[in-house]
């Protein structure tokens, strides 16, 4: 029984390093690291028997809360707020469209009856935070688009999932009411929309407000709030996912302590729980199906890239002010991952009589989807001149370390264009005793701040606050300027120095 124990620890320990490597391997080829972590899962698959679609339906559900709450996380409100009506229109009128394009091909291809042709439709229909997240977060791609596809991935799973279960269910009794499932959904997306916003801001309050004795349990109280966002919403038959991705937002863009330490420490679990995911979906295949299935699923593929996606992406953003070639582009962009392999576990959970053929059947749209358009999203983004280069990532991150309790803590405040203090000096700032601006960061410069260097507008502050003051020290910082006409002679703030002196 040991040796059992310590062979299953030594096996993981191992998956984890490959999952790293690979990862690695993956960037300087260009292929999402999906497709290695469920390669490595399929060869795993020769030497460990596994078969248990509901644990993986449970491991995969958990690891999907985790992506969800990190790439919520690091999305920006200000641009969600211009793209959230075409990006919910892909996430609802969009799924539909493309559910019913491959739900018809399927119904040919795979010679399933109308209903389980169109709960494989429903089951790809979406695209995959999880694929999304990772292959656009280190490409430097038009921010209108890339927000767009975040924000489609991450609010389209509740359509895909209801279609789904809606499906499996008129699929076991024929008499289910139809009204009665349209009700449902709008419930479930309203709720969900409700309780993970107004989840989000008691996250706010009590990640700003408890003090806890080390800095590394905000990060486990943040995941441990988004996992209880899940089960809340659920409780009340609302969307889970949906629910935990708009907590995310809102916790996210809020004024949040310990922000570095919960983003670095999401970050890596988001990643251990994709490598975790993605073997685990890797191992649950059998190659030696997938193989009976090849020349189906290649044209079930190439439809749902080439005829599906497109149609549900032209019709969902007719009306919005998107060119031709950024509508090529999102379609192209609509990756398929995770969500629909796990989604593909239900009809295996529920036990019908086609359910390994459509988890096969969506196990190879799914890698088809990775590797051919997730490796040329960048050569597309190139050609279609959305492309930036490189992204560039922040270089600095300052936080304080908590060793045992302490009342104070560093803050990070940018100072806005018409900010009272932009172009006065230090010294001339008004701030509580015992508060010190220790770091000034000007594009992408470290200034050490002394009485007389001068603040200027889009400078990052880190100052060391008292947790009782901090409110006050931004609301100093924060205070608007009054413009007058009558104000003459040169602004100061024009006569400032790039290092910060007069």
């Amino acid at each position: 029984m040991n040796f059992a124990v310590e062979s299953t620890i030594l096996v993981m320990a191992l998956l984890l390093i490959t999952g790293v490597f690979t990862a690695k391997f993956s960037s300087r080829l260009g292929l999402p690291s999906l497709v290695f972590f469920i390669l490595v899962g399929m060869l795993l698959n020769r030497y460990i028997y596994f078969d248990n679609a509901i644990l993986t339906q449970f491991i995969g559900t958990l690891a999907l809360i985790v992506i969800l709450f990190e790439g919520g996380f690091k999305t920006k409100s200000s641009h969600i707020k211009k793209i959230y009506k075409p990006a919910l229109s892909l996430a609802t009128l969009g799924v539909i469209g493309t559910t019913a394009v491959i739900g018809t091909a399927a119904k040919y291809i795979l010679g399933l009856n109308w209903s389980e042709s169109m709960l494989f439709g429903a089951i790809v229909g979406s695209t995959d935070a999880a694929a999304v997240f990772a292959v656009l977060g280190n490409k430097n791609i038009k921010t209108k688009l890339t927000s767009t596809l975040e924000a489609e991935s991450g609010t389209n799973d509740p359509m895909a999932i209801f279609l789904t279960v809606s499906l499996l269910e008129l699929i076991q009794e024929p008499d289910t009411s139809i009204p009665g499932l349209i009700f449902s959904f709008v419930w479930e997306m309203s709720a969900g929309l409700i309780l993970g916003y107004l989840l989000g801001k008691l996250a706010v309050w009590i990640i700003n407000k408890i003090s806890l004795d080390s800095s590394g349990l905000y990060p486990v109280l943040s995941i441990a709030l988004a996992v209880f966002t899940f089960g809340a919403a659920t409780l009340f038959h609302a969307s889970g996912l949906l629910a935990v991705y708009v907590m995310a937002l809102v916790v996210g863009n809020a004024d949040l302590t310990y922000r570095h330490t919960i983003l670095r420490f999401n970050e890596g679990f988001a990643w251990m729980s994709q490598i975790v995911m993605f073997m685990l979906l890797g191992l649950l295949v059998f190659p030696d199906q997938l193989v009976l299935i090849s020349w189906q699923g290649i044209a079930l593929s190439l439809i749902a890239i080439l005829l599906a996606r497109p149609f549900g992406v032209f019709l969902s953003l007719m009306f919005a002010k998107y060119s031709v070639n950024e509508k090529i582009f999102i379609s192209w962009a609509g990756l398929k991952g995770a969500v629909p392999i796990v989604i593909a576990t239900y009809p295996l959970v529920a036990g019908i009589e086609n359910g390994r053929l459509l988890f096969n059947a969506v196990f190879f749209v799914v890698l088809t989807s990775a590797l051919i358009q997730g490796a040329s999203i960048s050569k597309l983004a190139a050609i279609l001149k959305f492309s930036g280069g490189e992204k560039k990532e922040t270089a600095h991150t300052l936080e304080l370390i908590s060793i045992g309790k302490t009342n104070n803590e560093i803050i990070e405040v940018s100072i806005e264009e018409d900010a009272l203090i932009a172009g006065e000096e230090i010294r001339c700032v008004d701030l509580p005793d015992n508060t010190l601006i220790t770091a000034v960061v000007r594009q992408d410069r470290l200034i050490t701040p002394v009485g007389n260097t001068v603040l200027l507008p889009k400078d990052s502050l880190y100052i060391l606050v008292h947790k009782a003051k901090r409110e006050e020290v931004k609301r100093i910082l924060k205070q608007k300027r009054e413009i007058s006409d009558s104000d003459g002679g040169p602004d100061p703030i024009m006569e400032v120095e790039k290092d910060g002196s007069i």
